[in-house]
C-alpha cells in the first residue's frame, strides 16, 4: 500500500505528486486530474477496510494532530495549521473538522451545507471537490460527531465517508449544552451505549472510526473505559488527560501520568493519541516521551499559533514571518499568520485572489507607509453603519453562509489576544468587523501590521529593554493571596513572548481563581473543608511535633503543587 500523496499547493508551499491518492479503505480513489474534473476514479474497487495501525499507516503514521473544536477547526484554519509544515512532513499532520451534530447532519440539508464543504455549490458541478477533504489539499482528514443515537450517528457518518479518511465519535464534551443534548462526555455513564455507536460505525461505514475519550476518576475505570471503546472497533484512540468537571476555571493541568497507565496497559499495537497541556511546539516532543503516545492532539496551543507543529527556522533564516529577540527565544509574528490566514479565505472560501501586499515589515525598512496607513485608518473610523451604506461594503451573502467567514472574529480574538489586550483600538476595530465582512478583517489586519512594525521599531531602539520591563513586571506582580507554588506566573514568564509574536494563554491554576473570586466553593466543599481541617487539628493536638509534620506536610504539598504548575508547559 503506497502511502498518500500530496498535490496542489497549500497557501504557496508547492506540492507535487504522481500516481493515485489511496483512502483508508484500501481502495484507489482519484488521481490529480479526477479530483479536478469531480470524475470517479476509473479502478475504485473495494477492498477490505484497514483498521488500527494498518490504517494509521495508511495516512503517513501523523503525529501531530489539530483537534476537533467546535466552529475552530474549519477548513481554513486546517489550512492555515498545514501551511506551516513543510512538504517533506505534511504526512505527518492529521486534522479533525469542529464537532459536528449528528441527527442534525443527518436530517437538515441546510446544516450539512452550512458546516460541510466538500463539493462545489451548483447543479452544473456538484461533484467537483471544494473544501473539505478534498483530496489534493485537505488530508489526512477525520469528520467528528457527536451522537447518542447510533442509526443517526450512522446516517450522518454515511454523507461524510466519500471524503475523509475516517469518522470520530465526541466522548469529550464536557460543556453544558452536551450535558442537555446528553452527549460528548455525557455518555461516560452508558458504556453499553457507547459501544453500540462505536460498533454501528465499525460494521457498518466503508471507512475507520475512531474515539475520543476523556479520563475517569481512576486508573482501573479509564482503562476499562478504554478497553470497551478500542473492544468496538475504533482504530485510533484519543484520550484528553483531563476529567469531565475539569473545564473553564477548573480545567487545572492534564494527566499525562494517566495516558502513560493507558499506553502502557492497552494492547501493544492500540493507537493512542495524547491530548491536554500542549502549550508550546516543545511540549510536543515531551508529551510524546511522557505518555507513550503515538501522536499529540492541540486544541487551545493550536488556536494560539497554527504554527505550533511547525520547527523555528534556524538562527540567521528567519525571514520576514518569524521574529527572534536577543535572547533566542522567538515565535511567528501575528500579522504573519494573519496575513496568511486572510489569502487563504480569499483563494478558497471567497475563490478570489488575494490582495497584493508590500513585504512585511521589518526594522531598516522604509517607514513613509506607518503614516499613511495610520491616516487610512483614522478616515475608516467613522461609524460602521455609515460606511457601509456609503461606500455599499459589508458582508455578501456568500460570506454569511460560509462556517470559514463566520469562524474568522473568534480566531482572531484568540490569535491577537496579547496584541489587542495592549492595543484597544484594534480590538475594538476587531469587535465591529463582522459585520463589515472580509473588508473590516483587512482592515483589522492593516491596524495590526502597523502595531507590530512600532512594536519592533521599539524593541530595536530599546535594545530591547521594553520587552525585559514586561518580564521583570510579572516577576513583581505576585498574587499575594496564593502561595506560589500555587500560581500559574512561573508558567507565564516561561511562555511570554513580545505581543507581536504568537503565544499561548495560560489559564490560572484553580487556586488562582479560587483566590480572585473568579469561582467559589459550593457550601457542601466548605463544610467538608471546615470538618477537615477541624479534624486534622483535634488529631495532632498542640506541641512541636504537630509544628515539624505540619511543614513536612507543607512543604510536600508545596513540591506536588510546582510539579503541577511545571506540567503546565509539559
Amino acid at each position: 500500500m503506497r502511502r498518500r500523496l500530496w498535490i496542489g499547493q497549500i497557501s504557496g508551499l508547492p506540492h507535487s505528486a504522481t500516481g493515485r491518492l489511496v483512502c483508508a479503505r484500501g481502495i484507489a480513489t482519484m488521481t490529480a486530474a479526477e479530483a479536478q474534473q469531480g470524475s470517479p476514479p476509473a479502478d475504485a474497487v473495494r477492498a477490505k477496510k484497514l483498521h488500527g495501525r494498518a490504517f494509521y499507516e495508511s495516512i503517513g503514521s501523523p503525529k501531530f494532530v489539530v483537534a476537533p473544536m467546535v466552529d475552530q477547526s474549519e477548513f481554513a484554519w486546517r489550512m492555515l495549521t498545514r501551511s506551516f509544515v513543510p512538504e517533506s512532513e505534511q504526512s505527518n499532520l492529521l486534522a479533525y473538522t469542529p464537532m459536528l451534530h449528528a441527527r442534525l447532519f443527518s436530517q437538515e440539508d441546510k446544516y450539512r451545507k452550512a458546516h460541510f464543504q466538500a463539493v462545489r455549490p451548483g447543479p452544473s458541478s456538484s461533484s467537483e471537490p471544494w473544501l473539505d477533504g478534498n483530496p489534493s489539499i485537505d488530508r489526512p482528514l477525520v469528520v467528528q460527531f457527536c451522537a447518542n443515537d447510533p442509526e443517526a450517528l450512522l446516517s450522518a457518518a454515511q454523507h461524510v465517508a466519500p471524503y475523509c479518511d475516517a469518522v470520530d465519535l465526541n466522548l469529550g464534551c464536557p460543556q453544558g449544552i452536551a450535558r442537555k443534548g446528553h452527549y460528548g462526555a455525557f455518555l461516560q455513564e452508558d458504556q453499553d451505549l457507547i459501544f453500540r455507536l462505536v460498533n454501528t460505525l465499525h460494521r457498518e461505514l466503508p471507512v475507520p472510526v475512531t474515539a475520543k475519550i476523556r479520563i475517569l476518576e481512576t486508573k482501573e475505570k479509564t482503562l476499562a473505559y478504554a478497553q470497551n471503546v478500542l473492544k468496538a472497533g475504533a482504530s485510533i484512540l484519543t484520550v484528553h488527560g483531563r476529567r469531565r468537571e475539569q473545564k473553564g476555571h477548573i480545567t487545572g493541568v492534564a494527566d499525562w501520568e494517566m495516558l502513560k497507565f493507558l499506553r502502557d496497559n492497552l494492547p501493544a499495537d492500540t493507537v493512542m493519541f495524547a491530548n491536554g497541556n500542549i502549550l508550546q511546539q516543545g511540549d510536543i516532543e515531551k508529551c510524546l516521551e511522557a505518555t507513550g503516545a503515538d501522536g499529540v492532539m492541540s486544541a487551545e496551543g493550536n488556536l494560539s499559533d497554527p504554527a505550533i507543529f511547525a520547527k523555528p527556522p534556524p538562527v540567521g533564516e528567519e525571514g520576514r514571518e518569524y521574529w527572534r529577540g536577543k535572547d533566542g527565544k522567538g515565535g511567528w509574528r501575528v500579522d504573519a499568520i494573519t496575513r496568511r490566514y486572510l489569502d487563504i479565505l480569499h483563494k478558497y472560501a471567497l475563490g478570489s485572489e488575494p490582495p497584493r501586499r508590500r513585504p512585511l515589515f521589518v526594522p531598516g525598512d522604509d517607514t513613509a507607509w506607518m503614516a499613511e496607513a495610520e491616516r487610512t485608518e483614522a478616515e475608516s473610523d467613522e461609524p460602521a453603519k455609515k460606511r457601509r451604506k456609503k461606500d455599499g461594503s459589508g458582508p455578501s451573502k456568500r460570506e454569511e453562509l460560509s462556517p470559514n467567514l463566520a469562524a474568522m472574529q473568534p480566531h482572531l480574538f484568540h490569535l491577537l489576544r496579547h496584541l489587542v489586550s495592549r492595543h484597544t483600538d484594534v480590538r475594538d476595530m476587531l469587535a465591529r468587523s463582522r459585520k463589515d465582512g472580509i473588508d473590516g478583517y483587512e482592515r483589522v489586519l492593516a491596524a495590526a501590521e502597523r502595531k507590530v512594525a512600532e512594536g519592533l521599531l521599539e524593541y530595536e531602539r530599546t535594545g530591547g529593554q521594553s520587552f525585559d520591563d514586561e518580564l521583570a513586571a510579572l516577576a513583581d506582580d505576585a498574587d499575594g493571596d496564593v502561595p506560589s507554588g500555587e500560581s500559574s506566573r512561573g508558567t507565564i514568564r516561561r511562555c511570554r513572548r513580545p505581543w507581536w509574536v504568537a503565544q499561548p494563554i495560560v489559564r490560572p491554576l484553580p487556586g488562582e481563581a479560587l483566590a480572585k473570586g473568579a469561582i467559589t466553593l459550593s457550601k457542601k466543599a466548605r463544610a467538608a473543608k471546615a470538618e477537615g481541617a477541624e479534624a486534622k487539628r483535634d488529631a495532632e493536638g498542640p506541641g512541636k511535633e504537630t509544628k515539624e509534620n505540619g511543614d513536612a506536610a507543607a512543604e510536600g504539598t508545596k513540591e506536588e503543587i510546582a510539579s503541577r504548575d511545571e506540567l503546565v508547559a509539559g
